[in-house]
C-alpha cells in the first residue's frame, strides 16, 4: 500500500486510541484469554479478504471470543487483508488485558468482546472527523448533505453488502463524494435505523465541513474530494 494510506491509517488508530469509547476499561473479573483471541484474529484476518466481512467466535461460555472485522466496500482483497492483519495485531498490543475492544483505520475496523454482539446495533463506540476549513456556503452544504445521505442510507439498506457511494456536483465545478456502510451482521431494519441515527447528528458534528461519523455498527463519510477506489 502506499505511504499515504498507511499514514491515514495510523491517523485513525492514534485518535481512536484517545477516545474513550474506543477502548473501554476492562471489567471487573479476568480478562479474556490470549489465545482465544489470538485464534480469532487469525481466522478473521482469513475470512473477511474475500467478501470484506468476517465473523466468527471461539471457545466456551464462560471464556468464548466474538469477533467481526468489516472493511471498506471499495478496498480490493488484499488491501482488505492488510488493513485486518495489521488492525488485529495492533489492538492485542494495545488491548492486552481487556475482554473486548474495537479499533478502527480507513480502510476496516475490528472488534471483539467477551459478550456476543452480533445482530444488534452498537451504540456505545463512535467517533467524529471533520476537516478544518469550511465550504464557501455552508448552509446550502449542510441541508444538502444530510438529504444525500439520507438517500444513500435508503441505498445502503437495500444493498446485500449494506454499502452505498456516490458523487453530486453542488455549485459550479464542486463535487460531494460520499458513503455510507453498516456491518453486515445487521439486518436491513437496524442498519437503516443506524444511518439514520448518525446522520441525524449533522450539522452539528461537521458544520459546513467534509467529515465522518464512524461507529462500530455504521458509518458513513463525505467530502469534496474523491477518497474511493471506485464508484
Amino acid at each position: 500500500m502506499s505511504s499515504s494510506t498507511i499514514a491515514s491509517f495510523v491517523f485513525l488508530l492514534t485518535l481512536s486510541f484517545f477516545l474513550p469509547t474506543a477502548f473501554g476499561a476492562n471489567p471487573p473479573g479476568i480478562s479474556l484469554p490470549m489465545i482465544l483471541v489470538d485464534g480469532l484474529t487469525g481466522y478473521l484476518s482469513i475470512q473477511a479478504p474475500p467478501s470484506g466481512f468476517g465473523l466468527g467466535s471461539l471457545g466456551q461460555i464462560p471464556n468464548q471470543a466474538y469477533g467481526l472485522a468489516l472493511c471498506r466496500g471499495d478496498v480490493s482483497s488484499h488491501d482488505c487483508k492488510t488493513c485486518v492483519v495489521e488492525a488485529c495485531s495492533e489492538i492485542r498490543k494495545r488491548c492486552p488485558y481487556n475482554k473486548g475492544g474495537i479499533i478502527w483505520y480507513d480502510h476496516c475496523l475490528f472488534k471483539y468482546s467477551n459478550v456476543e454482539f452480533f445482530s444488534q446495533v452498537d451504540y456505545g463506540n463512535r467517533f467524529y472527523m471533520w476537516k478544518s476549513n469550511k465550504v464557501s456556503e455552508p448552509e446550502a452544504f449542510n441541508q444538502k448533505t444530510k438529504q444525500l445521505l439520507s438517500e444513500m442510507a435508503n441505498e445502503a439498506y437495500a444493498n446485500p453488502k449494506l454499502y452505498a457511494v456516490g458523487e453530486t456536483e453542488l455549485y459550479g465545478s464542486e463535487k460531494l463524494y460520499r458513503l455510507t456502510q453498516c456491518t453486515r451482521d445487521l439486518s436491513t431494519n437496524e442498519c437503516k435505523k443506524c444511518l439514520d441515527g448518525i446522520i441525524r447528528e449533522l450539522p452539528s458534528c461537521c458544520n459546513g465541513k467534509g467529515g465522518r461519523v464512524v461507529g462500530g455498527s455504521c458509518n458513513f463519510r463525505y467530502e469534496i474530494y474523491p477518497f474511493l477506489n471506485s464508484l
